[in-house]
């Protein structure tokens, strides 16, 4: 366990023996491949599917893309703000989506962002990674911009319970640069980074449960900060295939070694394809070919 680590918990005496979320996710990604489809329900996406900008126009969405794509993809990640926006009936469609996920047997990542300190991230962390919470997902993206050691709720309860974190590292969007890179040679990046290496000496396997966010366009600066993606043994969850530039080739030049590493996340450019079940597929298909590509 990594210098810092809680102990743990009673709870985690009962569950200690379940399989991790990281070797869940490796077996995933070998026999399904590298693809993660993001559940995004867009108002924009709503209209052209025919669909109310309602949560009854969530929740058919949600389903119709968990119906198209769970046994294809290794993952499905809803962005939880697009059920939030909803209010209580939002968010019980993301519940209903999630537990339909878990039934479908394929891994959800609930792109939530949460950060915060002391109680307040011990309370996301029971929201989103306890056993019995409705929100439960086999995995949350979480914010380590209050300093990385303040996930530690998050950190211990995931691996206390089998599931697995993605903490945004670096991100796609312009802005980001402004802090993520800050320090150059010894960047904020690369610190989160290390401690994300640091957390995965828990986990035996492939892959460790803790994982980061890197954008799938942002182009040489991996090299630029001299970022060691593979040493950190954890999956990278790569937002931006498809809608926002990145193509599979450009995934494969970007992370390099690390690549095998690499869940390329495509929302809008599948989700387009809908309403129809075998038009997504199709789609879905076609991405997972190009990711699988030599």
């Amino acid at each position: 366990m990594p210098e810092g680590a809680g102990t743990r918990s009673p709870e985690a005496a009962e569950t200690a023996g379940r399989e991790s979320f990281g070797s869940r996710l490796d077996r995933a990604m070998a026999e399904r491949g590298p693809l993660c489809v993001g559940t995004d329900p867009h108002p924009a996406l709503l209209s052209a599917w025919g669909l109310n900008d309602d949560a009854a126009g969530l929740e058919r969405f949600s389903l119709t893309v968990l119906e198209a794509v769970g046994s294809l993809a290794a993952a499905v990640k809803p962005q939880v703000a697009l059920y939030e926006r909803h209010g209580s009936k939002g968010m019980a469609a993301l519940e209903r989506t999630l537990a339909a996920a878990a039934d479908a047997g394929v891994l959800s990542i609930a792109d939530a962002k949460r950060g915060d300190i002391g109680s307040t991230m011990a309370a996301y962390a029971d929201a989103w990674l306890r056993d019995g919470s409705a929100l439960a997902a086999d995995a949350v993206t979480l914010s380590p911009y209050l300093g990385f050691e303040s996930l530690r709720p998050a950190l211990d309860l995931a691996a206390d319970y089998g599931r697995g974190v993605f903490v945004l590292a670096l991100t796609s969007n312009p802005e980001g640069a402004s802090v993520q890179h800050v320090g150059g040679s010894d960047s904020v990046a690369r610190r989160i980074v290390e401690a994300a290496a640091g957390e995965n000496k828990r986990y035996g396997g492939t892959l460790g449960s803790v994982g980061l966010v890197v954008g799938a366009t942002v182009g040489t600066a991996l090299s630029d900060l001299g970022l060691d993606l593979g040493a950190v043994r954890g999956p990278i969850l790569a937002p931006g295939l498809g809608a926002q530039g990145a193509t599979p080739a450009d995934l494969r030049q970007t992370f390099g070694a690390a690549y095998p590493q690499v869940l390329g996340t495509s929302s809008r450019d599948i989700l387009k394809a809908g309403p129809g079940v075998r038009n997504l597929q199709d789609a879905a298909t076609s991405t997972l070919d190009g990711l699988r590509a030599e």
